[in-house]
């Protein structure tokens, strides 16, 4: 029996951590709904694979990041800071975007796929960039 509470005897401090995850989960979808100019769960309920994909790469792409910090930081304060960071990065890649893409917030209220694969390809990219250096 006492192996078992020796197993377990980080549980506190893994809710703290998978609660803050989760908040910054949260958080995330929270401001990037409100950033984007198309209201993307909008355009979901209605079917819109476009904006599904486009949102999912983005999600992805901050989740790898904040997985990362979770495993490296070394408290709750420096995850939430790594994370903000990530948070940031996948605005800056959503901006990149569509700035580079001609008409890409039309483009994904119309339900075009092209650009939103695009979006949700480099959003998952820089994630993974972002978590991988989060390791040092």
């Amino acid at each position: 029996m006492s192996n078992l509470w020796q197993s377990i005897a980080g549980f506190p401090l893994f809710l703290l951590y998978f609660a803050t995850a989760v908040a910054l989960l949260v958080l995330f979808v929270a401001i990037y709904a409100r950033v984007m100019p198309h209201r993307e769960f909008a355009l979901i309920r209605e079917g819109n694979v476009a904006a599904a994909l486009s949102l999912s790469g983005a999600l992805i792409g901050f989740v790898l990041p904040l997985a990362s910090a979770v495993a490296h930081s070394v408290n709750p304060i420096d995850m939430v800071a790594w994370s903000v960071i990530a948070l940031l990065i996948q605005l800056a890649v959503y901006a990149a975007v569509a700035r580079l893409v001609p008409h890409f917030r039309e483009a994904i209220a119309a339900g075009r796929v092209a650009p939103a694969a695009l979006l949700a390809a480099l959003a998952i990219s820089v994630g993974i960039i972002n978590a991988a250096c989060l390791t040092y």
